[in-house]
Protein backbone atom coordinates (compact mmCIF):
# COMPACT_ATOMS: atom_id res chain seq x y z
CA UNK A 1 0.00 0.00 0.00
CA UNK A 2 1.37 3.41 -0.94
CA UNK A 3 1.49 5.88 1.92
CA UNK A 4 2.03 9.61 1.52
CA UNK A 5 2.37 12.57 3.85
CA UNK A 6 -0.53 14.96 4.10
CA UNK A 7 -0.10 18.71 4.61
CA UNK A 8 -0.49 18.16 8.35
CA UNK A 9 2.34 15.64 8.29
CA UNK A 10 0.23 12.54 8.94
CA UNK A 11 0.49 9.42 6.81
CA UNK A 12 -2.56 8.52 4.75
CA UNK A 13 -3.44 5.30 2.96
CA UNK A 14 -4.83 5.90 -0.52
CA UNK A 15 -5.98 9.37 0.47
CA UNK A 16 -8.20 8.00 3.26
CA UNK A 17 -8.00 8.00 7.05
CA UNK A 18 -4.77 8.97 8.78
CA UNK A 19 -2.52 6.12 9.80
CA UNK A 20 -0.66 6.00 13.15
CA UNK A 21 2.49 8.10 13.02
CA UNK A 22 4.68 5.13 13.98
CA UNK A 23 3.85 3.40 10.71
CA UNK A 24 6.20 3.55 7.74
CA UNK A 25 5.83 6.75 5.75
CA UNK A 26 6.95 7.78 2.30
CA UNK A 27 7.96 11.30 1.30
CA UNK A 28 8.99 12.91 -2.00
CA UNK A 29 12.72 13.52 -1.62
CA UNK A 30 14.15 14.18 -5.12
CA UNK A 31 12.70 16.26 -7.94
CA UNK A 32 12.69 15.03 -11.54
CA UNK A 33 15.55 17.39 -12.49
CA UNK A 34 17.71 16.19 -9.59
CA UNK A 35 17.10 12.56 -10.52
CA UNK A 36 17.78 13.01 -14.24
CA UNK A 37 20.94 15.09 -13.74
CA UNK A 38 22.17 12.57 -11.17
CA UNK A 39 22.02 9.66 -13.63
CA UNK A 40 23.51 11.73 -16.47
CA UNK A 41 26.37 12.54 -14.07
CA UNK A 42 26.86 8.83 -13.37
CA UNK A 43 27.28 8.20 -17.09
CA UNK A 44 29.49 11.24 -17.68
CA UNK A 45 31.80 10.67 -14.72
CA UNK A 46 32.30 7.01 -15.65
CA UNK A 47 33.20 7.87 -19.24
CA UNK A 48 35.35 10.84 -18.18
CA UNK A 49 37.31 8.83 -15.63
CA UNK A 50 38.10 5.94 -17.97
CA UNK A 51 38.94 8.13 -20.96
CA UNK A 52 40.91 10.45 -18.67
CA UNK A 53 43.10 7.55 -17.53
CA UNK A 54 43.68 6.72 -21.21
CA UNK A 55 44.89 10.30 -21.75
CA UNK A 56 47.03 10.20 -18.59
CA UNK A 57 48.72 7.03 -19.81
CA UNK A 58 50.24 9.00 -22.71
CA UNK A 59 52.41 10.73 -20.10
CA UNK A 60 51.89 9.13 -16.68
CA UNK A 61 53.42 11.84 -14.52
CA UNK A 62 52.36 15.02 -12.75
CA UNK A 63 54.24 18.32 -12.95
CA UNK A 64 53.80 21.88 -11.74
CA UNK A 65 54.30 25.22 -13.48
CA UNK A 66 54.49 25.58 -17.25
CA UNK A 67 57.19 23.04 -18.06
CA UNK A 68 57.41 19.26 -17.93
CA UNK A 69 60.26 17.75 -15.93
CA UNK A 70 60.84 14.51 -17.83
CA UNK A 71 63.86 13.47 -15.75
CA UNK A 72 62.65 14.21 -12.22
CA UNK A 73 58.83 14.55 -12.12
CA UNK A 74 57.24 15.30 -8.72
CA UNK A 75 54.96 12.25 -9.18
CA UNK A 76 54.92 9.48 -11.76
CA UNK A 77 53.91 5.96 -12.71
CA UNK A 78 56.82 4.20 -14.40
CA UNK A 79 58.56 0.89 -14.95
CA UNK A 80 62.13 -0.28 -14.67
CA UNK A 81 64.07 -3.52 -14.65
CA UNK A 82 64.77 -5.19 -11.30
CA UNK A 83 66.73 -8.46 -11.16
CA UNK A 84 66.12 -9.09 -14.85
CA UNK A 85 62.34 -8.44 -14.68
CA UNK A 86 60.28 -5.34 -15.43
CA UNK A 87 58.54 -3.85 -12.41
CA UNK A 88 55.99 -1.08 -12.16
CA UNK A 89 56.41 1.77 -9.69
CA UNK A 90 54.50 4.75 -8.33
CA UNK A 91 56.82 7.51 -7.19
CA UNK A 92 55.87 10.68 -5.28
CA UNK A 93 58.93 12.76 -4.52
CA UNK A 94 61.46 10.41 -2.94
CA UNK A 95 58.79 7.88 -1.93
CA UNK A 96 58.62 4.89 -4.28
CA UNK A 97 56.38 1.82 -4.14
CA UNK A 98 56.32 -1.32 -6.30
CA UNK A 99 52.94 -1.59 -8.05
CA UNK A 100 53.73 -4.37 -10.53
CA UNK A 101 50.59 -5.98 -11.94
CA UNK A 102 48.44 -2.89 -11.34
CA UNK A 103 50.25 0.35 -12.19
CA UNK A 104 53.31 0.76 -14.41
CA UNK A 105 53.32 -2.91 -15.40
CA UNK A 106 50.02 -4.73 -15.87
CA UNK A 107 49.18 -8.01 -17.56
CA UNK A 108 47.40 -8.34 -20.90
CA UNK A 109 46.63 -11.93 -21.96
CA UNK A 110 49.08 -13.07 -19.31
CA UNK A 111 51.91 -10.93 -20.66
CA UNK A 112 53.45 -8.03 -18.70
CA UNK A 113 52.67 -4.76 -20.48
CA UNK A 114 54.20 -1.36 -19.84
CA UNK A 115 51.44 1.22 -19.19
CA UNK A 116 50.39 3.62 -16.44
CA UNK A 117 46.88 2.42 -15.62
CA UNK A 118 45.79 -1.12 -16.65
CA UNK A 119 43.66 -1.84 -19.74
CA UNK A 120 40.49 -2.62 -17.73
CA UNK A 121 40.51 0.91 -16.25
CA UNK A 122 40.84 2.88 -19.50
CA UNK A 123 38.59 3.71 -22.41
CA UNK A 124 39.36 2.42 -24.95
CA UNK A 125 41.22 -0.48 -23.33
CA UNK A 126 44.04 -0.46 -25.87
CA UNK A 127 46.49 2.43 -26.09
CA UNK A 128 44.62 4.97 -28.24
CA UNK A 129 45.14 8.58 -27.21
CA UNK A 130 43.10 10.11 -30.06
CA UNK A 131 39.96 8.09 -29.28
CA UNK A 132 40.40 8.69 -25.55
CA UNK A 133 40.59 12.45 -26.09
CA UNK A 134 37.51 12.44 -28.35
CA UNK A 135 35.45 10.53 -25.77
CA UNK A 136 36.71 12.78 -22.98
CA UNK A 137 35.79 16.02 -24.78
CA UNK A 138 32.28 14.85 -25.74
CA UNK A 139 31.37 13.79 -22.22
CA UNK A 140 33.14 16.77 -20.65
CA UNK A 141 30.81 19.20 -22.46
CA UNK A 142 27.78 17.01 -21.68
CA UNK A 143 28.86 17.07 -18.03
CA UNK A 144 29.14 20.87 -18.08
CA UNK A 145 25.73 21.28 -19.75
CA UNK A 146 24.15 18.87 -17.28
CA UNK A 147 25.74 20.75 -14.39
CA UNK A 148 24.37 24.06 -15.62
CA UNK A 149 20.86 22.58 -15.81
CA UNK A 150 21.23 21.32 -12.24
CA UNK A 151 22.54 24.66 -10.96
CA UNK A 152 19.89 26.79 -12.69
CA UNK A 153 17.11 24.48 -11.53
CA UNK A 154 18.56 24.37 -8.02
CA UNK A 155 18.58 28.15 -7.65
CA UNK A 156 15.10 28.57 -9.15
CA UNK A 157 13.55 25.84 -6.98
CA UNK A 158 15.57 26.93 -3.92
CA UNK A 159 16.93 23.38 -3.71
CA UNK A 160 20.30 24.62 -2.46
CA UNK A 161 19.02 26.94 0.25
CA UNK A 162 16.27 24.53 1.31
CA UNK A 163 18.08 21.18 1.12
CA UNK A 164 21.83 21.91 1.31
CA UNK A 165 22.08 24.76 3.84
CA UNK A 166 22.66 23.37 7.39
CA UNK A 167 20.28 24.63 10.05
CA UNK A 168 21.39 26.14 13.37
CA UNK A 169 20.20 22.99 15.11
CA UNK A 170 22.38 20.84 12.84
CA UNK A 171 25.44 23.03 13.44
CA UNK A 172 24.93 22.69 17.21
CA UNK A 173 24.75 18.90 16.96
CA UNK A 174 27.44 18.27 14.33
CA UNK A 175 29.48 16.24 16.82
CA UNK A 176 26.59 13.86 17.41
CA UNK A 177 26.08 13.50 13.65
CA UNK A 178 29.76 12.58 13.17
CA UNK A 179 29.54 10.00 15.96
CA UNK A 180 26.36 8.46 14.57
CA UNK A 181 27.91 8.18 11.11
CA UNK A 182 31.00 6.53 12.58
CA UNK A 183 28.70 3.97 14.23
CA UNK A 184 26.74 3.54 10.96
CA UNK A 185 23.56 4.79 12.61
CA UNK A 186 21.34 6.66 10.17
CA UNK A 187 18.38 9.02 10.79
CA UNK A 188 14.85 7.65 10.91
CA UNK A 189 11.46 9.31 11.18
CA UNK A 190 11.36 13.10 11.22
CA UNK A 191 15.18 13.43 11.14
CA UNK A 192 15.23 11.52 7.84
CA UNK A 193 13.08 14.15 6.12
CA UNK A 194 16.21 16.14 5.23
CA UNK A 195 19.90 15.55 4.67
CA UNK A 196 22.03 15.54 7.81
CA UNK A 197 24.74 18.16 8.22
CA UNK A 198 27.55 15.89 6.99
CA UNK A 199 25.65 15.17 3.79
CA UNK A 200 24.87 18.86 3.28
CA UNK A 201 28.47 19.98 3.80
CA UNK A 202 29.82 17.22 1.56
CA UNK A 203 27.38 17.91 -1.27
CA UNK A 204 28.05 21.66 -0.98
CA UNK A 205 31.83 21.17 -1.23
CA UNK A 206 31.49 18.77 -4.18
CA UNK A 207 28.95 20.89 -6.11
CA UNK A 208 30.41 24.34 -5.48
CA UNK A 209 34.15 23.67 -4.95
CA UNK A 210 35.49 20.32 -6.20
CA UNK A 211 33.57 20.04 -9.49
CA UNK A 212 34.13 23.70 -10.55
CA UNK A 213 37.87 23.33 -9.85
CA UNK A 214 37.89 20.09 -11.86
CA UNK A 215 36.19 21.75 -14.84
CA UNK A 216 38.24 24.97 -14.77
CA UNK A 217 41.52 23.07 -14.47
CA UNK A 218 40.45 20.97 -17.45
CA UNK A 219 39.70 24.11 -19.46
CA UNK A 220 43.13 25.50 -18.56
CA UNK A 221 44.77 22.60 -20.40
CA UNK A 222 43.14 23.73 -23.65
CA UNK A 223 45.36 26.11 -25.68
CA UNK A 224 42.27 27.45 -27.46
CA UNK A 225 40.52 28.38 -24.21
CA UNK A 226 43.76 29.76 -22.76
CA UNK A 227 44.01 32.11 -25.74
CA UNK A 228 40.51 33.45 -25.03
CA UNK A 229 40.80 33.37 -21.24
CA UNK A 230 44.53 33.87 -20.38
CA UNK A 231 43.56 34.50 -16.74
CA UNK A 232 43.08 30.74 -16.35
CA UNK A 233 46.83 30.13 -16.61
CA UNK A 234 47.49 32.78 -13.97
CA UNK A 235 44.86 31.36 -11.62
CA UNK A 236 46.25 27.81 -11.82
CA UNK A 237 49.93 28.76 -12.09
CA UNK A 238 50.60 27.12 -15.44
CA UNK A 239 49.23 24.37 -17.68
CA UNK A 240 51.14 21.58 -15.92
CA UNK A 241 49.85 22.68 -12.52
CA UNK A 242 46.32 22.73 -13.95
CA UNK A 243 46.84 19.17 -15.25
CA UNK A 244 47.97 18.00 -11.81
CA UNK A 245 45.06 19.74 -10.07
CA UNK A 246 42.64 18.26 -12.62
CA UNK A 247 44.00 14.77 -11.91
CA UNK A 248 43.89 15.19 -8.11
CA UNK A 249 40.38 16.68 -8.22
CA UNK A 250 39.22 13.76 -10.38
CA UNK A 251 40.36 11.31 -7.75
CA UNK A 252 38.70 13.46 -5.11
CA UNK A 253 35.46 12.87 -7.02
CA UNK A 254 36.25 9.12 -7.17
CA UNK A 255 36.74 9.08 -3.40
CA UNK A 256 33.43 10.90 -2.90
CA UNK A 257 31.64 8.41 -5.18
CA UNK A 258 33.12 5.40 -3.35
CA UNK A 259 32.06 6.74 0.06
CA UNK A 260 28.66 7.68 -1.40
CA UNK A 261 28.12 4.14 -2.74
CA UNK A 262 29.26 2.59 0.55
CA UNK A 263 26.77 4.70 2.53
CA UNK A 264 23.99 3.83 0.07
CA UNK A 265 24.74 0.14 0.64
CA UNK A 266 24.79 0.28 4.44
CA UNK A 267 21.85 2.67 4.87
CA UNK A 268 19.40 0.81 2.63
CA UNK A 269 20.01 0.03 -1.04
CA UNK A 270 16.36 -0.36 -2.06
CA UNK A 271 15.16 2.79 -0.30
CA UNK A 272 18.00 4.94 -1.63
CA UNK A 273 17.78 3.60 -5.18
CA UNK A 274 14.00 4.02 -5.23
CA UNK A 275 14.32 7.64 -4.10
CA UNK A 276 16.79 8.42 -6.90
CA UNK A 277 14.64 6.67 -9.53
CA UNK A 278 11.09 7.56 -8.48
CA UNK A 279 11.75 10.39 -6.02
CA UNK A 280 9.96 8.61 -3.15
CA UNK A 281 11.84 7.86 0.09
CA UNK A 282 10.65 5.87 3.10
CA UNK A 283 11.58 7.79 6.26
CA UNK A 284 10.77 4.75 8.38
CA UNK A 285 9.25 4.55 11.79
CA UNK A 286 9.08 7.26 14.39
CA UNK A 287 8.72 5.10 17.47
CA UNK A 288 6.63 6.21 20.40
CA UNK A 289 4.79 9.02 18.56
CA UNK A 290 1.16 8.54 17.64
CA UNK A 291 -1.24 10.78 15.80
Amino acid sequence: MTQTISNEGEATAGGGAALPRDRQRVIKRHSLVVRLTHWVNVLCLTMLLMSGLQIFNARPQLDFGNKTDFDHPPASISSSEVDGQQHGFVQIGSFKIDTTGILGISYVDGEPTERGFPAWATLPSEQDLATGRSIHFVFAWLFVANGLIYLISGFISRHFSRDLAPSKYQWRHIGRSILEHARLRFPRGEEARQYNILQKLTYFLVVFVLLPVLVLAGWTMSPGLDAKFPLLLDVFGGRQTARSIHFIAAFGVVLFVLVHIALVLVSGVFNNMRSMITGWYDIGREEGTHG
